[in-house]
């Protein structure tokens, strides 16, 4: 085999490469479950209850930074306006804090809604295209782009780039699939209460 080798440098080169490969990838393989860390699962849990629209409005990048803010106590958990009251509401069942108000300073709870190109209008310079940060947007330059309906969040990031104005954002219909129950509002449920011991006491 020695020989084999000394006479085909080529071959030994090869077998030298293999060999490393096979060893560096042990090592490396070693090393990721050795030394491999335990991300927090409360930051997944966050994350799943924000809406992934990824529109910036909380003031990151997406709503997987904002997780991690708010899991680390840096951040509030009313800052989301696509997630509105109902994700307000979600985020203190799941941290088991109070609900607070929707932090208006990042915006106000909008009707979700979908981005829609008039196509006979689009010029096709791709900014709508480069500002989607889901890649809910189709289209090459000069050519028509369209959106991916499924795909987009509402986050209408792609309004305000787009030269021409020919994105409109429309309400999107209520399913079975967008439905929810209407939260309370915390002050009318208030009143409520005190009304009805006010009732009772009456009635005493």
């Amino acid at each position: 085999m020695l020989t084999l080798l000394l006479d085909q440098p080529l071959l030994a080169a090869l077998a030298a490469l293999v060999s490393l490969g096979l060893a560096f990838g042990a090592l490396l393989g070693f090393a990721a479950v050795r030394f491999r860390t335990e991300g927090n699962p409360i930051i997944d849990q966050i994350n799943e209850v924000l809406p992934q629209t990824q529109c910036g409005q909380c003031g990151y990048p997406g709503c997987r930074p904002y997780a991690e803010a708010i899991a680390n106590n840096d951040e509030a958990i009313n800052k989301c306006p696509p997630g509105g009251e109902a994700g307000i509401h979600a985020l203190a069942d799941l941290l088991d804090m109070e609900a607070i108000p929707l932090d208006e300073e990042h915006g106000e709870e909008n009707v979700v809604a979908i981005a829609y190109i008039r196509e006979a209008e689009c010029i096709g310079c791709t900014k709508c295209i480069q500002a989607c940060p889901v890649d809910a947007i189709l289209g090459a330059a000069k050519q028509m782009h369209t959106v991916i309906a499924s795909e987009c969040t509402g986050c209408d990031l792609c309004v305000e780039p787009c030269p021409v104005d020919c994105i409109d954002m429309i309400p999107q219909e209520e399913s079975l699939q967008t439905w929810h129950w209407q939260l309370p509002d915390p002050v009318s449920r208030e009143i409520e209460i005190i009304a009805s011991d006010t009732d009772r006491d009456r009635a005493a």
